[in-house]
């Protein structure tokens, strides 16, 4: 089934590489005009020259700068037109426990981008979603519902995006405005690598798995595109689980 974004405009943000990459292919393949937005521009350029074609564009963005989050919802508007589809997917990790030198910078920064720069994009574009009645995708995680070791700072912000999740959904329902996230598992993206390189730590990993593998971007693309079309014109406040059945052991 193809075309079931014809007509949208979308943007991703962390639209460059992992996770972003493989919505933004996705997104691209059922229609939709893609915005990759990423403060790795030539990432985001990478994305647009896979999709190929004249309805892809890429732009740089940190989403912790608020006024570049509303300068960019100006140019969108200006340029393509108002946004009907925002995946909320930049983000980082950082492993390690509180006792380390760099615990304050580890949690400012992973607050900023994960739970602050979901905001400030969500609040840039939100007249465009109204306008358009559109739908918000928030990447959260299987730790927006557990923990997993040495993560204190991204456990909590993952959280924060579950519970954003739910709350934006209720209050923008009126408008018409669905708001979901997907939580992935241990998925293969440039952030996970070094995880997944480590044969102990991925053994581990899979005993955890019942489907027995790590996921890919397509895994979590395929939630995406379903969130973000007519087929889930009833759900809103929901995050979608995607990890292999890891949240079931």
């Amino acid at each position: 089934m193809t075309g079931l974004l014809d007509g949208h405009i979308a943007l991703i943000t962390g639209g460059g590489s992992g996770i972003g990459r493989g919505i933004a292919l996705a997104f691209a393949e059922h229609g939709a005009t893609i915005i990759a937005a990423d403060i790795n521009l030539a990432g985001a350029a990478e994305t647009v020259a896979m999709i190929g074609g004249n309805a892809a564009r890429a732009e740089a963005l940190d989403v912790t700068d608020r006024a570049a989050c509303n300068a960019l919802a100006a140019k969108v508007k200006a340029e393509v037109g108002n946004l009907s589809i925002l995946v909320n997917n930049a983000g980082i990790v950082r492993r390690a426990t509180l006792d380390t030198e760099n615990a304050l910078n580890d949690w400012d920064d992973t607050i900023g981008i994960n739970v602050n720069g979901v905001f400030n994009s969500t609040y840039a574009f939100l007249d465009q979603l109204k306008v358009t009645k559109g739908r918000i995708i928030s990447i959260g995680s299987i730790q927006s519902f557990v923990h997993l070791r040495n993560c204190v700072a991204y456990t909590t912000s993952k959280h924060a995006v579950k519970g954003f999740t739910v709350a934006l959904a209720n209050e923008l329902a009126p408008h018409g405005i669905r708001v979901n996230a997907i939580g992935p598992g241990v998925i293969r993206t440039p952030v996970s690598e070094k995880l997944i390189q480590s044969p102990e730590r991925l053994a581990q990993l899979l005993t955890h798995i019942p489907m027995g593998r790590y996921g890919t971007p397509e895994d979590i693309a395929g939630p995406a595109v379903f969130l973000a079309s007519d087929l889930a014109r009833y759900v809103t406040g929901h995050t979608l689980v995607s990890d292999g059945g890891y949240l079931t052991v």
